[in-house]
């Protein structure tokens, strides 16, 4: 009897709407087969990419992984049958048929639904923590009644002994809780004991001081003078729209429409939460500078209807994947434009998208809003969420401050 092989099939049979085909899953044992949708869809040229040596884009790496990723999968679940036939396969390797117990189960079926979905970046976030979790647990099953406050003290340690920081630390348990309160919230079941928070294991924050820019460096980067109509001062204004309207995201940019828009306010939900199951998501307000208008008539597709976008970076009938790479390939022309703007203006910082909206943030409090009103425009629900993107002070705001705890001190030094 042979052995059961799995392969990746490029089904150019089933053409979809938007031009692309489904990539599917190829099982063969005793000479059958059967194919199984992986909820991934590519051009024909993105395929052939794939499959070169040399593959360059990032999006397609991450979505080559993922691919390679469930043939993995496929092969520890034929190594795990012992009694091999396609329907105890279909049972163990589907999402569908999950045991609710089994945490590696209930975090592929999550996977699943987040890129049915269309949220790429959160299910690659899941996916790197189960197999994060799956490395370190060595074992086929783990159940959510294996998941202690020792459990998880041990996997912290084993991340941090192996050089993981404390941020990537917190952002795969993160994914673990959100899955670990889903269960609790739809079970009856006592035997959960539940392993976070006060007195059990709390997650480790993991913040790390953000570099955001002062008002002088904003001015210089507002005075820049670039050419105009280049791609350089493009991206100038671009960035400083970010930092314009709330800091808001590359992603949320590319997604804004001119209904969103009226005479006096940018009102948008983010991206990030849209798919949320908090009720009731308010949304984003920003209001309609002088500058911010200038930058949209300038760089704004025309004609400005209401269900068009405002800036011509997407355009209907794209995949989320599709989506993803060309909001990627947005971030990474302002970044490399403003790399090069910094270096020519002396500012000694990365400046990044992020920093449009870590400055934002930062220089509101550095004059005075409350954090309830940073965190209202920021698009956060959360105080704590909001508190890390704050910007600890520059350090001639330390040194003033330092000195007015000896300001009886006239110019005489400490006796000796």
């Amino acid at each position: 009897m042979n052995n059961p092989t799995v392969n990746l099939f490029f089904d150019t049979r089933s053409q979809k709407k938007d031009g692309t085909y489904p990539v599917k899953l190829t099982l063969y044992f005793n000479g059958k087969k059967r194919r199984y949708n992986l909820n991934v869809d590519l051009l024909p040229s993105e395929w052939d990419k794939i499959n070169n040596k040399n593959l360059r884009d990032e999006n397609l790496k991450k979505i080559k992984q993922e691919l390679n990723g469930r043939v993995e999968e496929a092969d520890q679940c034929i190594n795990q049958l012992h009694n091999f036939t396609f329907e105890n396969f279909e049972k163990l390797f589907f999402t569908d048929a999950v045991d609710k117990n089994n945490v590696f189960d209930v975090y592929k079926k999550y996977i699943a639904t987040l890129t049915e979905e269309g949220r790429i970046n959160t299910a690659s976030s899941y996916k790197c923590s189960l197999n994060s979790i799956r490395s370190f647990y060595k074992h086929d099953n783990l159940l959510f009644t294996d998941i202690t406050p020792e459990f998880l003290s041990s996997y912290e340690k084993w991340m941090l002994s192996n050089n993981n920081s404390s941020t990537t630390v917190g952002i795969y348990l993160r994914c673990l809780r959100t899955l670990f309160n889903d269960l609790i919230r739809n079970s009856t079941d006592k035997q959960y004991m539940y392993p976070f928070g006060r007195g059990k294991f709390q997650i480790p924050l993991g913040r790390n001081i953000k570099k955001a820019l002062d008002i002088s460096e904003i001015e210089k980067i507002y005075n820049y003078p670039a050419k105009e109509w280049t791609n350089e001062e493009k991206a100038r204004d671009l960035w400083l729209f970010s930092y314009l309207c709330n800091g808001i995201n590359t992603v949320d940019i590319a997604n804004l429409k001119y209904k969103n828009i009226d005479k006096e306010r940018i009102l948008f939900i983010r991206e990030k939460t849209k798919n949320s199951t908090r009720k009731n998501s308010k949304p984003v307000v920003v209001i309609l500078s002088d500058d911010v208008k200038q930058i949209i008539d300038k760089w704004g597709d025309k004609p400005s209807l209401p269900d068009s976008y405002v800036f011509p970076l997407l355009k209907d009938g794209l995949t989320p994947t599709q989506k993803l790479a060309k909001v990627k390939q947005f971030t990474k022309t302002i970044n490399e434009h403003m790399r090069k703007i910094s270096q020519k203006i002396g500012i000694d910082k990365n400046i990044t998208t992020y920093t449009a909206r870590h400055s934002f943030s930062t220089i509101l409090k550095r004059s005075g809003a409350p954090i309830e009103f940073i965190s209202e425009s920021l698009g956060h629900t959360d105080l704590k969420t909001t508190e890390n993107y704050l910007d600890s002070f520059e350090d001639h705001y330390k040194k003033e401050w330092a000195s007015k705890l000896t300001a009886f001190k006239k110019t005489k030094p400490l006796s000796t």
